[in-house]
């Protein structure tokens, strides 16, 4: 279960990254809605996987994921120009935690 944890809270960090960018300086407020709201569920649900999953990993995954989510809907919804190697260090990221997740023992 804590892994799931984690994946809930990448997913509300990936919401919170991009609601960031609609808030247009936090002048809008439905953004600002958003964005609070989905930042608390990521702490919140990262706070949950702690309990069982080291800070250290947990921490690098929720960002991992973070980033990848980011970057993935900044270069489909804003169409943005991405250099191809960014694709590759992207990989590097998605390799890293899958290998953290593979030598981290916890239960779930």
């Amino acid at each position: 279960m804590p892994w799931i944890y984690l994946l809930i809270a990448s997913i509300f960090e990936i919401i919170w990254a991009i609601s960031l960018k609609y808030t247009k300086g936090f002048t809008k407020i439905v953004p600002i809605i958003f964005y609070a709201i989905s930042g608390l569920f990521s702490a919140f649900f990262l706070s949950k996987s702690l309990k069982n999953i080291p800070l250290g990993v947990a921490y690098s995954i929720w960002m991992g994921i973070g980033i990848m989510g980011a970057v993935f809907y900044d270069n489909i919804v804003f169409q943005k120009n991405v250099n191809p190697l960014i694709y590759f260090f992207i990989f590097l990221i998605i390799i890293g935690i899958v290998g953290l997740r593979i030598i981290t023992n916890s239960n779930g």
